[in-house]
């Protein structure tokens, strides 16, 4: 009996002791929880980061640089509005320090209504803007926000160091834009009805070292891509698609640039596939699949009385197709500046309307009045083209300013035979200087020797 009265007593004390020992420890750690609190009130923090689930959940991780737009309120049903959630999914990336990359994901199996909107840098590393789900504008102009400007809708302002890719797509949703009563093909005459601003689907601007890859873009309301006040740029591997008719959606439009690369690419449009306005050199354009379309265009230049200046462009190992030009500089009268050094080789047409042209007398009515300014087209080399072209128009057409003649045109085998028929069309030649490398099919006689007199006089405003 006395063994166990002093077991039971050992017992007691010993719990006593732990309930002593856990209130202390309780204690400790409320205080320090409570010291904890007493601080300065921290600044907001991001979303909590989240696991990865390839089927329903999202990526959202500082610490791995991957931003999913869902985890900002994005919703992806085609319906509800994400503006806000893809800035802020934007703003968070692009100010996140842990990182030398970050990528925006725009995740797969979901579609994403995105109004106007500009995304700004710079930023402290650099983005991937991963799409590879589905991005579109409101539906036209009715379902456009009224405060918001027509003119654009994705805008990257003062990038450097930026990657816009993915396997996904965006949709311009450009029919209701397309089929408004001021549209130049919908007015009486030809001509425009009022003011009829439309919204370019993806512009970058004033940004630099940027990479395009292996998106699917399609029926922007007007431009495809514009490119303004950029350097360093990389496009690789993109579909751009519009209907052959839909008004003004060029492809890829470039203006006051450098160092830009466009390769491996399709492009079928209503418009151009790839146009190139003033300001922009040192572009090289290589095996581009384009048309229908209005072909790969350097301008127009020189509207409004305006200085163009480009240099160095080289189009390549491409194709043209069903397309009303092939490979085209066109300027206006009445302008200044100089197109040099262009380059286009190794280029098949088939069944285009104009596979070779320059046209210095552009112009989209039919009263333009003749000025005896004009930009300066000169050292353009031909070679290798073939291919096919329709009897509409003459195969080889260049047709160039009274008082500012081209020159230094050069031909090298060239062979063009019309798409139907046996009647091979005679090139057209006005005011044009350059000779023959090789002999072309059909002849070219038309050229002019030498350089001419008019230009001895002439203040052609070299750039």
């Amino acid at each position: 009996m006395k063994h166990s009265h002093s077991f039971t007593l050992c017992l007691f004390f010993l719990t006593l002791f732990l309930l002593v020992q856990a209130r202390h420890h309780s204690h400790r750690k409320h205080r320090h929880s409570h010291s904890h609190k007493s601080n300065k009130t921290s600044l907001p923090q991001p979303p909590p980061p989240a696991p990865r689930d390839d089927d329903n959940g999202y990526y959202n991780n500082n610490a791995s640089g991957i931003f999913d737009v869902r985890a900002f309120g994005a919703v992806g049903d085609g319906i509800e509005d994400d503006t806000e959630a893809f800035k802020t999914a934007w703003d968070t990336a692009c100010q996140n320090e842990s990182q030398v990359v970050n990528v925006i994901l725009v995740p797969r199996g979901f579609s994403f209504v995105v109004q106007s909107t500009i995304f700004t840098g710079p930023c402290q590393g650099d983005l991937v803007f991963k799409v590879d789900g589905t991005v579109m504008p409101p539906d036209g102009p009715e379902s456009w926000p009224k405060n918001t400007g027509k003119r654009q809708w994705l805008v990257f302002y003062r990038i450097n160091g930026m990657s816009l890719e993915g396997s996904g797509l965006i949709d311009g949703r450009g029919q209701k834009w397309w089929d408004l009563p001021c549209k130049p093909h919908k007015g009486s005459n030809g001509t425009a009805l009022g003011p009829c601003d439309s919204p370019i689907a993806i512009r970058f601007f004033m940004s630099s070292n940027l990479t395009v890859q292996g998106l699917k873009v399609k029926n922007s309301p007007q431009f495809h891509f514009r490119f303004d006040g950029c350097n360093n740029v990389h496009i690789d591997s993109i579909y751009i698609t519009a209907p052959k008719l839909s008004p003004n959606t060029d492809g890829i439009h470039l203006e006051n640039v450098n160092d830009v690369k466009i390769y491996n690419s399709v492009i079928s449009n209503g418009d151009d596939c790839v146009s190139i306005g003033s300001g922009s050199y040192d572009v090289d354009i290589k095996n581009i699949t384009c048309g229908p379309s209005h072909g790969i265009s350097i301008g127009s230049l020189g509207n409004h009385n305006s200085k163009a200046c480009v240099s160095n462009i080289t189009v390549r190992d491409s194709i043209i197709k069903m397309s009303d030009n092939g490979v085209r500089i066109k300027t206006w009268q009445g302008g200044s500046g100089t197109v040099s050094g262009v380059t286009f080789n190794n280029i098949n047409m088939i069944s285009v309307r104009n596979p070779i042209i320059i046209d210095q007398f552009y112009c989209l009515t039919k009263d333009c009045i003749n000025k005896t300014s004009a930009v300066f087209v000169s050292n353009i080399l031909y070679t290798n083209i073939k291919g096919t072209y329709d009897i509409k128009s003459p195969p080889m057409h260049f047709g160039c300013s009274d008082s500012v003649p081209c020159t230094n045109i050069t031909l090298s085998e060239i062979e063009l035979l019309p798409s139907q028929g046996d009647i091979v069309n005679d090139p057209f030649c006005w005011n044009a200087y350059g000779d023959l490398e090789t002999l072309t099919i059909p002849p070219v006689s038309c050229l002019l020797e030498g350089i001419p007199q008019s230009l001895l006089d002439y203040d052609v405003g070299h750039c």
